[in-house]
């Protein structure tokens, strides 16, 4: 009788010190722009950098995905970490596609940039994504609030929208 009793609060014990981890390191999920890696650069000649990118995209055949966004923003500062963490979504970008950071902070908002590829990206708030060919033609603007899933992203619905934009 003692020996199930041990049992039961062992149980008890490694069960309820499982739910308290898993609820603290989803409460400790990044919420602030200061946990994440700083991707987009305020500095860059952003349609210089893209003119490079539609070069290599032609010899590489491939399509060029655009995240638009900035540091002061934590969903797209989320989703590049997202995208570098999810194997199978960093694999399939780095095998099927350029990927680049487009800027816009009161720092630099590229307008001729956006006005350019997105021109009413502006309404789909951040992060949105411009995919365009190897030609530099917009094929695509989307935001990012249907790839989500609760705090993150959904793995399906990314994989799902990337391999729709992969070059043929």
């Amino acid at each position: 009788m003692m020996r199930n009793i041990r049992l039961f609060l062992c149980g008890a014990v490694v069960f309820f010190g499982t739910v308290v981890l898993q609820s603290k390191a989803f409460s400790q999920q990044a919420t602030t722009t200061e946990e994440f890696s700083k991707p987009y650069h305020p500095d860059a000649d952003a349609q210089n950098d893209i003119d490079q990118l539609l070069v290599q995209a032609k010899k590489e055949r491939k399509n060029i995905i655009i995240q638009a966004g900035g540091n002061w923003c934590v969903w797209c500062l989320r989703f590049n970490d997202y995208i570098h963490k999810t194997v199978s979504v960093d694999k399939l970008l780095k095998n099927r596609f350029l990927y680049y950071h487009l800027n816009y902070s009161k720092e630099n908002k590229n307008e001729a940039v956006f006005q350019k590829y997105a021109p009413e990206g502006n309404k789909l708030g951040y992060p949105f994504f411009i995919v365009l060919d190897r030609n530099g033609k917009t094929l695509h603007v989307q935001e990012s609030g249907n790839l989500e899933k609760g705090k993150g992203y959904d793995e399906e619905k990314v994989l799902n929208f990337f391999t729709a934009w992969v070059a043929k």
